[in-house]
């Protein structure tokens, strides 16, 4: 597993962003069966990823974290399980696509929630992955079958269920 990370916003590299990348991405995909992968992520701060977040998302406003897919792996019907994905090329790593998590926000929300800045990284960084692997939350089916995963993936990597506190 790769995970490329660009980091713009120099607080993520003193939060250890690469590792905590790196594990919650490979936690995911030994958790889901996936081999050889490449996920790319950009460290930003709140403005970039509010730029983002207008362009892509048409909210000109700061989120935690977004994510591009780099091909629509979507259930079709409510609650079922996202197509897996596949190498473009036999024996090369699937590229997965694009993450994008923002500093303050994280920070934010962690300090509001009483907890550590590096599971709530971690959780969202999971979260994140899921996305480009085709989990959503659009609704309740999507978000029962995302969320379960979420609780399951941390709970191997020691960190509580973070939905238990909201």
């Amino acid at each position: 597993m790769s995970v490329d990370i660009v980091i713009e916003e120099p607080r993520w590299e003193e939060a250890g962003l690469e590792a905590l990348a790196e594990r919650a991405c490979a936690e995911v995909l030994a958790h889901l069966g996936i081999g050889e992968a490449e996920i790319a992520v950009l460290a930003c701060d709140d403005a970039r990823i509010a730029e983002l977040n207008g362009e892509f998302r048409a909210k000109g406003q700061p989120t935690n974290v977004l994510s591009w897919p780099s091909d629509e792996r979507a259930a079709e019907v409510p609650g079922g399980q996202p197509e897996a994905p596949e190498a473009d090329f036999p024996g090369e790593p699937i590229e997965l696509g694009d993450i994008a998590i923002a500093y303050e926000t994280c920070a934010r929300e962690a300090s509001e929630q009483g907890k550590e800045f590096a599971t709530h990284v971690t959780h969202l960084l999971v979260h994140g992955t899921l996305h480009l692997l085709g989990y959503d939350h659009i609704n309740d089916a999507d978000a029962a079958l995302m969320e379960g995963l979420e609780v399951e993936i941390l709970g191997k990597m020691s960190i509580s269920d973070p939905y238990l506190s909201e």
